[in-house]
């Protein structure tokens, strides 16, 4: 059989998943975050 491993796929998509999803929410609030700062400082 080649190709991938489909039990990596399966293993390796809810972390992936999970990652994604936590990087989404933070890289948000970051963004808030900094442009708040940046209007504070103009």
């Amino acid at each position: 059989m080649d190709g991938i491993d489909f039990r990596v796929v399966v293993v390796l998509a809810p972390v992936a998943i999970a990652a994604g999803w936590a990087v989404f929410n933070i890289g948000a609030a970051a963004l808030r975050q900094i442009q708040g700062f940046l209007d504070k400082e103009a």
